[in-house]
């Protein structure tokens, strides 16, 4: 386990080879994420739709344009992504997106899914550049070892050396402590829609933390 944690501090980007290994990685460690088990499909293909969500977002949505740091051999993964990415999307490219996402939902939790991503766009401060970490997630048997904070740090450390602010939501308070540990602070907190779980909003000035 020490030489994982060594890897994350010193973190490999990952490949196109490797986007299958660390969208499984991602998804494994969003299992039990508020949100996601708040607008995923509740029936038995669950688990198969939050996988094929996340090769999607990951080797799709987010491919090329984003850093993904991770362990030498994987287990964690942290999705960098510019701020020239948040660009509203073509409309070719919601329409390439949209069957994955039906899958993942299921037309009962769509308008779920939907909501998120209004609030998210909504909230998410525009006027000046910075990058946004997408996704910061660490494989279960892994978590509570430092392994996420370590490539946490690897990317802050990055973006101090390049001037960049940062940006993330996430939806627990132990997520929100972590980051406030690097350097993050909360400027927005709601619920993205009645009935779904809190949301928090957090960015970062270089050299904070």
């Amino acid at each position: 386990m020490d030489e994982i944690r060594r890897s994350a501090e010193r973190p490999e980007q990952a490949t196109r080879a490797d986007i299958p290994a660390v969208a499984q990685d991602l998804s494994d460690a969003f299992s039990n994420d508020p949100h996601f088990d708040w607008f995923l499909r509740a029936d038995a293909r669950r688990k198969r739709a939050r996988e094929a969500l996340f090769r999607h977002m990951v080797g799709v949505m987010a491919w090329p344009d984003a850093r993904i740091d991770r362990p030498a051999g994987g287990g964690a993964a942290a999705v960098w992504l510019p701020f020239e990415w948040l660009k509203p999307p073509k409309l070719t490219d919601e329409l390439r997106n949209a069957p994955v996402i039906i899958r993942a939902t299921g037309l009962t939790r769509l308008g779920r899914m939907l909501a998120i991503r209004a609030a998210m766009d909504k909230a998410h401060p525009m006027e000046r550049r910075h990058a946004y970490l997408w996704f910061l997630g660490v494989k279960p048997d892994w978590q509570g070892m430092g392994i996420g904070s370590r490539l946490l740090r690897a990317g802050t450390n990055r973006l101090d050396a390049e001037g960049l602010p940062a940006y993330l939501e996430t939806g627990t308070t132990q997520n929100v402590a972590l980051y406030r540990r690097h350097g993050f602070e909360v400027i927005h907190e709601a619920p993205p829609a009645p009935g779904a779980p809190n949301m928090w909003h957090m960015w970062r000035e270089p050299g904070a933390g």
